[in-house]
C-alpha cells in the first residue's frame, strides 16, 4: 500500500507508519507534497537489503516473541545471505513484529 493511499485510509500519520514501515516526518513530507498538488506519480519502492532474508527474520522473531536483537540474528542472517550493516538489520527488526 503506498502511503497516501494508507493516509486517506487510516487519517493519521503514526498509522501509516506501521503499514508503510516509514518515519512519520517522510509521512507528512508526502502527504503536504500531494496537498501542494506535486507528489510523483507511478514511483516504484527499491529494494531493500533485509529482502532475501526477511522470512528468515520474521521466523526468528516470532519464536522468540520479539525478544531477539539484531545482534543475535546478524550472525544467522549473514550466512543465509544478508550483506547489509546490523544497523540496518536492527531497523527492519523493529516493523517486523
Amino acid at each position: 500500500m503506498d502511503i497516501v493511499s494508507a493516509y486517506q485510509e487510516l487519517g493519521s500519520y503514526r498509522a501509516v507508519v506501521v503499514v508503510c514501515r516509514t518515519t512519520h516526518k517522510t509521512v507528512k513530507r508526502i502527504v503536504e507534497r500531494r496537498d501542494r498538488g506535486q507528489i510523483e506519480h507511478g514511483r516504484t519502492a527499491s529494494p531493500k537489503n533485509t529482502d532475501a532474508v526477511i522470512g528468515l527474520v520474521a521466523e526468528r522473531v516470532r519464536a522468540t516473541d520479539g525478544r531477539i536483537s539484531a545482534k543475535r540474528l546478524l550472525p544467522v542472517a549473514r550466512a543465509a545471505g544478508y550483506t547489509g550493516s546490523g544497523r540496518n538489520l536492527q531497523w527492519g527488526l523493529q516493523f517486523d513484529h
